[in-house]
């Protein structure tokens, strides 16, 4: 028995939770299990709650901006945990990830130009290229036995006929939870150097590995692609810190930092969220402990369903996950139209998950589970998926 307590069912109605309380308003019904969005249902602990009450507390929240003690616990969160070395002054703190990765397009891209992904990706990333007015290109993954693994000379192929000038690199890889292993990330880091392509590297699930794999930051790699790197990271998804709003964004070439910054001046952002700067300090200085133990958990979850797929719905695939909290199902041998499956997931199982298809049309058949909260959640959306595949 840990210190901390996952099992705890935490109400989060009635919160504007969009996990919990948009059911209705993004599905047309209310009576869904929701296992969809990238958050947890997990309390943070009360040293760090502690840390925010007290923030509170002092009572005035005027423009706050990050000052060098924020910076150097952000800095040394990545140093500890992912070994990047990086200095203050390429530091950017901005409202989000996705959020930055449009900043990177207007600064670094023209209308029309082409920006590379891999679906199936986290979907936000096709939609904010082609919200401004980009063309998307995709260097599809390929699923091979149960795994994923990248197509190099379609990636450089693709990079080539497009005349591509960004790439936006999704690591520790959502959907499909792929850990790139260092070559993988060498190799792609080689045919972008070569083209002259930017690389987003978007981390924000690095702190979520499991035994037997590690993380290697896109920072880590020869200082020869630093020239051409943009890092995204956040305390959001390993904390469950969203909603509060920071993401801290690492950019070592100062020409490129520059252009970011001037892109975000541009927006009219300038302060980041008080409290959320507040958090981020307090998870990145207290929150091992808890991270450590919710890793453990996670494992759990995973373990469970592992084992329920195993024996009860063995038609329904585990893509076996390296990294994240977010697991992708092959439901292929369920059913061959996807309209088909949508119904036997909502209108049978009565789950809100999301479906294969929004993360690229090839895996329309697949369907993204997360299992970031309490056992007994996860048990019950589990049988309600039995129950519904079976009849």
């Amino acid at each position: 028995m840990g210190k901390y307590d996952f099992d705890t069912y935490l109400d989060r109605h009635n919160t504007d939770s969009i996990k919990w309380d948009f059911c209705l308003e993004r599905k047309g019904r209310d009576d869904l299990l929701p296992l969809w969005v990238a958050d947890m249902d997990f309390k943070l602990p009360d040293e760090i709650l502690k840390d925010i009450e007290d923030r509170v507390r002092h009572g005035v929240f005027g423009y706050t901006d990050p000052g060098e003690e924020y910076k150097n616990t952000v800095r040394n969160w990545l140093k500890r945990r992912h070994g990047i070395e990086t200095d203050n002054k390429s530091l950017s703190v901005v409202p989000g990830i996705v959020y930055s990765i449009g900043l990177a397009i207007r600064a670094f891209t023209e209308p029309g130009d082409a920006v590379i992904i891999q679906q199936p990706v986290y979907y936000p990333f096709k939609e904010t290229i082609e919200l401004n007015h980009r063309k998307v290109v995709n260097n599809q993954l390929v699923y091979r036995d149960g795994h994923y693994e990248i197509d190099f000379e379609d990636f450089e192929k693709k990079i080539i006929e497009n005349d591509v000038k960004m790439f936006v690199l999704c690591s520790p890889h959502n959907p499909v939870g792929r850990v790139w292993k260092r070559e993988e990330l060498e190799r792609l880091g080689d045919i972008c150097l070569k083209h002259d392509v930017l690389v987003f590297a978007d981390e924000i699930h690095a702190d979520f590995v499991y035994k037997g794999y590690r993380h290697t930051s896109f920072l880590t790699l020869d200082d020869k692609y630093k020239k051409k790197t943009i890092l995204g990271t956040s305390a959001s998804k390993t904390f469950n810190i969203a909603g509060l709003q920071v993401a801290n964004i690492v950019i070592p070439n100062e020409e490129i930092h520059r252009a970011f910054e001037r892109e975000n001046a541009a927006t009219g952002y300038s302060q980041p969220n008080t409290l959320g700067m507040t958090a981020t300090r307090s998870v990145y200085e207290k929150g091992e402990e808890w991270l450590e133990e919710l890793k453990e958990y996670l494992a759990e979850n995973l373990s469970y369903v592992r084992e329920f797929l195993k024996e009860k719905l063995p038609q329904v695939k585990l893509v076996e996950p390296e990294g994240t909290y977010l697991i992708w199902l092959d439901f292929s041998e369920v059913s061959k139209d996807h309209k088909e499956l949508e119904k036997i997931i909502v209108d049978g199982a009565k789950l809100w998950l999301d479906p294969g298809i929004i993360f690229g049309r090839e895996t329309a058949l697949f369907e993204r589970i997360n299992i970031a909260c309490p056992r007994e959640i996860l048990k019950e959306a589990m049988n309600r998926l039995y129950e519904s595949v079976q009849h």
